[in-house]
């Protein structure tokens, strides 16, 4: 006698069966679509016009997108094809299926509003008690642009390309003249390759003139640091009577650099160094994570490979968070974002910076490790407060969380979800992407919180 369970595929069902029996009651499909329902798409509801066929309600195609992107399903298609072949997708979708048309129009035309959800996700993360603001730590991350770097085009470059089109664009017109008794090669258009030369010139006189642009606007931003460091100079001079020591600062120039770089498939990223060693067309993403519940605060991607500029930006941006998320109270970040400014800034806006001021080095003796804090200096700036502040064992034992807050956060992002390539282009849809990102990374945590 068979000990095996019978398999049978063409029986129908009995009763009717009910996509709420299909998941198991602690599972983070069913999260996700309770978390949907409690955000307010109200907004998104009432663009649609009602006519026409019934459209898909906007909390069906976020509760896709949100689940893929905590699951690894990033693309339309793969969500489309997600709704026939995984029952947690057939859930959230209430066995109905999208096609990847209307995934794709819906998170290129709501992006705006998906990120406006973000925050509507830590005011419930805080409702259930999983968010405690106080401590935060600030890391960015490379992530690759939908781009190749092989597409980009140094102002260099282009100027040679640009000499060599419009002397080929000189020899076909001789050609075409000479047409009646020069040689023309079979199979060869001098009018469709003059065209495409024309083509060609456009483009890349357009790319010339957006670098021409950007080299403006860098001069623009250089000239005033270059007359804050001049004055600075005078100023010292005037003060002590004796002319300072070294070269005077080198004044900017207008003009693009040889080296000056656009991708024509996404002139909005940029070549950057990336871990390991290397350069990739990428965006530099930055996150704030809070300590203890690893949730993501605050987001931002920037086109700058360095992070020394994004301080300021995250503390407008965790000050514009609403009252009831509580306030951030420190600040943890790496020597990347160190500077004077930076800590005056933090000390500004009322939050406690711990930022490093240099690489710590290996394999400290234990008479380093537990030498005594030197004592507190009197009246101190903001940047004398915060040597001391790194010095003393409390503010070790801070910033010794910063390596296990926002760097596993991006390894489970990047390593385990998968998500290593931004799917839109341009720096306002990619902001917007890496909002939905971290907000379904946010959701994925609470889940697990929840749950512990």
């Amino acid at each position: 006698m068979s000990n095996f369970r019978e398999v049978d595929r063409q029986t129908g069902f009995l009763l009717p069966p009910s996509v709420d029996e299909w998941l198991p009651e602690q599972h983070l499909a069913r999260f996700v679509v309770e978390v949907i329902e409690r955000l307010d798409l109200s907004a998104m509801v009432k663009s649609y016009r009602g006519s026409g066929s019934a459209s898909y309600h906007p909390s069906l195609l976020l509760g896709l997108l949100v689940y893929g992107y905590a699951t690894g399903v990033f693309s339309s298609r793969k969500l489309e094809r997600a709704t026939y072949d995984s029952v947690a997708f057939r859930f959230i979708a209430a066995n109905d299926h999208p096609d990847h048309d209307t995934i794709a129009t819906f998170r290129r035309r709501f992006l705006e509003e998906i990120e406006g959800r973000f925050v509507e996700v830590l005011v419930l993360a805080r409702e259930m008690g999983l968010l405690k603001l106080g401590t935060v730590a600030l890391d960015g991350t490379k992530i690759h642009a939908n781009a190749s770097r092989h597409s980009a085009l140094s102002y260099e470059h282009a100027s040679k390309i640009e000499a060599q089109l419009k002397a080929e664009v000189a020899e076909l017109l001789a050609l075409a003249e000479a047409a009646d008794s020069a040689d023309v090669p079979d199979g060869m258009s001098v009018p469709e390759e003059l065209a495409r030369r024309a083509d060609r010139l456009a483009r890349l006189a357009e790319a010339k003139a957006k670098i021409e642009a950007r080299a403006r606007e860098r001069f623009a931003r250089e000239q005033a640091e270059h007359e804050a460091k001049l004055k600075a100079r005078a100023d010292k001079e005037k003060a002590t009577g004796r002319k300072p020591g070294g070269k005077p600062p080198a004044a900017p120039t207008a003009a693009p650099d040889v080296k000056d770089q656009i991708n024509l498939t996404d002139e909005a990223s940029r070549i950057m160094p990336v871990a390991g060693g290397g350069f990739e067309q990428a965006f530099n993403a930055q996150a704030a994570v809070a300590a203890g519940s690893m949730l993501v605060v605050a987001t931002d991607v920037v086109q700058a490979a360095n992070d020394k500029q994004q301080i300021v930006p995250m503390l407008e941006q965790l000050a514009q968070l609403p009252e009831a998320l509580g306030t951030a109270d420190t600040l943890l970040a790496d020597n990347g974002y160190f500077s004077a400014a930076n800590v005056t800034a933090c000390a500004a806006a009322k939050i406690v910076p711990l930022i490093a001021l240099g690489r710590e080095r290996h394999h400290r003796s234990w008479r380093e490790r537990f030498a005594q804090a030197p004592p507190a200096p009197e009246n101190p700036t903001p940047l004398a407060a915060m040597c001391h502040r790194l010095a003393t064992p409390e503010g070790k034992r801070l910033y010794a969380l910063r390596k296990q807050t926002p760097e596993p956060v991006f390894g489970i992002i990047k390593s385990v979800i998968g998500f290593r390539q931004f799917l839109l282009r341009g720096l306002q849809k990619v902001r917007g992407e890496w909002s939905l990102v971290t907000m379904a990374w946010n959701i994925k945590r609470m889940f697990a919180l929840a749950g512990a």
